[in-house]
């Protein structure tokens, strides 16, 4: 069931032609194959190593794996990462 918050923030997505991921703080995420991975809007970085990548979002977290990961760029709410992706999850908060 959707929450009230999701439910106007559509609602007001729809009718003043605004972006959903702006309007409900989500992430977007783009890929390029499996080489690069730029996420927006994100709440910062909680965990990074060659193989696995865990970001914070407002309702849970995004986990990113692979292999040979280079973080290329990394600000405030966006990140831009390199090398093998090979499974993106959101995860629940208690995860």
């Amino acid at each position: 069931m959707k929450t009230w918050q999701q439910r106007f923030g559509n609602w007001l997505a729809q009718h003043l032609d605004l972006p959903t991921d702006v309007i409900l703080e989500l992430p977007r995420i783009t890929t390029i194959g499996q080489i690069h991975a730029y996420i927006e809007n994100h709440k910062g970085l909680l965990q990074f190593s060659e193989h696995e990548i865990r970001l914070k979002l407002n309702q849970g977290q995004l986990r990113i794996k692979g292999k040979g990961f280079v973080l290329r760029m990394m600000l405030p709410e966006e990140i831009l990462v390199e090398g093998t992706i090979e499974e993106v999850t959101f995860l629940q908060e208690n995860s």
